[in-house]
């Protein structure tokens, strides 16, 4: 019953992905499956639903602009899709600022606009908002089980208090201690088990094909870089002189590999940089590449359907089968990379506070 369950929801997500995904009914229209990958993986200032047809069913998020020294707020649907301007803000559909909303005042629509006067914007864009409900549901999750940990100590763990505890328990002792070490471990826990959910939840959460789901947060460079930029401030903040010394003035190391230029330094200098940069880029690249595929599947039943009907309901069967076996596979790697930024995270604090050989020794 529950493996019949199972296939039922998977197929009714991808049905509905399908509708979603899928070019309007107007056959003068050319499907593009470029702009329509692009549109699904980029962020918004609406939360696009589904198509029928011509309607498009979205929900309008709030603009937050500063301009000329005043903060403008309103709806995105005042733009209608951008095909009007409002309070002088424009919204660009194509061109060099596509996706930007521009101040013209009273000019005319045209796409050729030279030196615009860009506000600052503080949307909520569709990331933002996917954003905010995680934060919400992972705040009232762990709410919920620590308060069962308070009410019933003594007893065995049960519901959602049971699916987390093994989770919390590898992260702590598999990581953490592993990684960091027994003396100083539970400095960092905190932080790691926060980044491993965070990463986790909106990994899950964005494979998910219809609403709250769907918004590509953990595919968004600008995240993956405040997470790379945290776990960078932690190791730099918590490195002692022993660290800094490896860096600087490395030990057993030929002297002709520091003086009269500091190779090594240098290199040991850039690799404090590089490290959080490849966090940042290995999270964003491996999410964003695993949504890509499963549209570009999609999109292959719309493009063999222009050559001809036949070859869409032909190449429909496989596109589906595929984008079931690739979202299958987003899951494991949705743990995946949640457990590899973590894991390297707890390397690198381990590294910033490991004290040197014979200072270990002589403790025990």
């Amino acid at each position: 019953m529950v493996r019949k369950f199972f296939i039922f929801l998977v197929s009714f997500c991808f049905a509905f992905k399908l509708v979603e995904a899928g070019p309007s009914s107007d056959k003068s229209t050319e499907f593009r499956p470029g702009e329509m990958i692009m549109e699904h993986i980029t962020d918004a200032h609406e939360w696009h639903i589904l198509s029928i047809g011509k309607t498009h069913v979205s929900i309008p998020l709030p603009v937050i602009l500063w301009h000329d020294g005043k903060l403008n707020v309103f709806c995105f649907s005042k733009f209608h899709h951008g095909q009007t301007d409002y309070k002088g803000f424009r919204y660009m559909t194509e061109g060099p600022y596509k996706d930007k909303i521009i101040y013209v005042g009273s000019a005319k629509p045209t796409l050729e606009i030279k030196n615009p006067d860009i506000p600052l914007d503080f949307s909520i864009t569709k990331n933002v908002a996917s954003l905010f409900l995680s934060v919400i549901a992972l705040i009232i999750i762990f709410l919920t089980v620590a308060k069962s940990y308070k009410q019933s100590e003594k007893q065995a763990p049960k519901g959602l208090q049971s699916l987390l505890e093994p989770i919390i328990i590898f992260v702590r002792d598999d990581i953490a201690k592993t990684s960091i070490g027994e003396k100083h471990y539970e400095r960092f826990t905190p932080y790691l088990l926060t980044v491993f959910f965070f990463i986790f939840f909106n990994n899950l959460l964005g494979i998910v094909p219809f609403f709250p789901g769907g918004a590509n947060v953990t595919g968004n460079i600008t995240v993956t870089m405040m997470l790379a930029l945290f776990t960078f401030l932690i190791t730099t903040l918590s490195g002692n002189r022993h660290y800094w010394q490896d860096i600087f003035n490395t030990p057993n190391i030929p002297w002709w590999l520091k003086i009269p230029i500091p190779m090594l330094p240098v290199i040991e200098l850039l690799g404090v940089f590089t490290k959080p940069f490849v966090l940042m880029i290995r999270l964003f690249a491996n999410m964003t590449a695993g949504h890509i595929i499963v549209l570009g599947f999609m999109s292959l039943i719309f493009v063999f359907g222009n050559i001809h009907p036949a070859f869409g309901y032909g190449i429909s069967l496989i596109s589906i089968l595929m984008s079931i076996f690739i979202s299958l596979l987003e899951i494991l790697v949705s743990f995946l990379q949640a457990f590899v930024f973590t894991l390297l995270s707890a390397l690198y604090f381990g590294m910033a506070i490991e004290e040197p050989e014979h200072l270990t020794q002589k403790q025990h």
